[in-house]
């Protein structure tokens, strides 16, 4: 099931990498999208687990370790820093490294929040 999300995770970055290319020194924003959203989507998937009652064993180890583990990146991330400061481009690679980790963090805390946010009057109903 890793290995299945995993392929599908880093296919979807991938394309998403082909559509918005960028060279040394411009800003990456496919990766920060990948790993902007794919926070965003851990964070629900958290609240879906830790909400539900008993969500099915495969879920955490497909969707969370697989599909976005191979969709966020955090080896792509760093090497766009460097190479981002080795081009010259020192604001991009300041700008980009810091901004990565702020999004990633308050996309995991929105996606937690707002997820069971959604999912808690329903859980109360059934």
């Amino acid at each position: 099931m890793v290995a299945a999300g995993g392929a599908i995770g880093s296919l979807a970055r991938y394309g998403l990498a082909v559509a918005l290319p960028t060279e040394p020194g411009e800003f990456p924003l496919a990766t920060l999208l990948c790993n902007v959203i794919g926070c965003l989507l851990i964070g629900a998937l958290m609240a879906v687990l830790t909400e539900a009652g008993r969500p099915h064993r495969l879920l955490r180890p497909f969707f969370g370790i697989g599909v976005l583990g191979g969709f966020t990146t955090l080896s792509t991330y760093v090497i766009e820093v460097i190479d981002a400061g080795t081009a010259g481009a020192v604001l991009v690679a300041v700008l980009y490294g810091a901004g990565t980790v702020v999004g990633a963090l308050l996309a995991v805390a929105t996606g937690l929040v707002l997820t069971r946010a959604a999912i808690r009057p329903r859980l109360r109903r059934s």
